[in-house]
């Protein structure tokens, strides 16, 4: 049976992101030129975007998945391949199931990283979880000192699927995320992975254009000839299939030249492509935030005037 490898990275973020600063067409072109096959634009609660750059993809010899990384009530998860936005700050399990039902694989980013919203592991649903290694909720205990079945379900996440022994399990977890400052965590996400036998998947997490790609998968798609040949559906299939590679690289050696130097370049092109319609925006912008300034520290001009005369009388 025939088989291709497409390069992928499933977690970057556009200027639609509350902290995102490149525009998705730009996005695109450098992924296409940096070697990647795919990029999945998943800006934190907001879907417009990638939807857009899903479309727009084909243009740029991409092949394009839209998605978001959705804020849920335990923390954050990639929705690969849905085109809805999942309901906000729901349980992990929940989400995952809706997901699911959207067509949709549900991936895990940074796990455990509570500084940037990863989710804890016991909000993880998993089958059979080690009663040992999973903590309670809030860390109380029986007076015996052991952890009750009911407490362990609530800190699970599993909940009433537990019971059936049904449960919405994530389709994958990153197991390196670019953006981590030390390997910690990504070790202890591929020892999660590899407890529970999930694929593992790289990711950038990129916000700005010369981090997209720093961290990509190798996704393996059985039956296609060649990459032009490969879907959306594909990509999604193979992911939960297990059929991943993680290249977690700082800078991969194959991209490193195009990456860096490349970057610079494109972004500079692209601007002074768009930079009427931009700089417009951008004086705007800056009006309403000079003025905003202005009016903040007369305010507070005033406040303190008024204080200091409080202290005279």
């Amino acid at each position: 049976m025939s088989r291709v490898t497409v390069s992928i990275d499933p977690h970057v973020h556009s200027d639609e992101s509350y902290d995102g600063h490149e525009p998705v067409e730009l996005i695109l072109e450098h992924a296409a030129e940096i070697g990647l096959d795919a990029v999945v634009i998943t800006d934190h609660d907001v879907i417009g975007e990638s939807k857009r750059a899903a479309e727009l993809a084909p243009e740029y010899g991409l092949i394009g998945i839209p998605g978001v990384e959705v804020s849920t009530a335990h923390g954050h998860l990639l929705a690969v391949g849905v085109e809805r936005m999942p309901p906000r700050r729901r349980p992990y399990d929940e989400t995952i199931a809706w997901i699911h039902e959207h067509g949709g694989v549900a991936i895990v980013p940074h796990p455990f990283q509570r500084s940037r919203h990863g989710v804890r592991q016991r909000n993880i649903p998993v089958p059979n979880p080690d009663d040992n290694a999973i903590p309670v909720a809030d860390g109380a205990l029986d007076p015996s000192g052991a952890v009750t079945a009911d407490e362990r379900a609530e800190a699970d996440g599993i909940g009433e699927a537990a019971e059936t022994g049904v449960i919405d399990e994530v389709d994958a977890v990153e197991t390196f995320n670019a953006w981590l400052f030390t390997g910690y965590r990504n070790r202890r996400a591929r020892r999660f992975a590899a407890t529970y036998d999930y694929p593992g998947v790289a990711a950038s997490d990129a916000h700005r254009l010369n981090y997209v790609g720093r961290a990509f998968t190798e996704v393996a798609i059985e039956g296609r000839d060649s990459v032009a040949d490969v879907t959306a559906a594909d990509v999604l299939d193979a992911i939960r299939a297990g059929t991943t590679t993680v290249d977690g690289r700082r800078a991969p050696i194959r991209m490193a030249a195009k990456h860096y130097v490349g970057a610079a370049g494109r972004k500079s092109a692209y601007y002074a492509r768009t930079g009427a319609v931009r700089s417009a925006t951008a004086a705007r912008r800056g009006v309403v935030e000079t003025v905003s300034a202005a009016r903040v520290a007369a305010i507070q001009g005033t406040h303190r005037a008024a204080r200091v005369l409080s202290w005279i009388t």
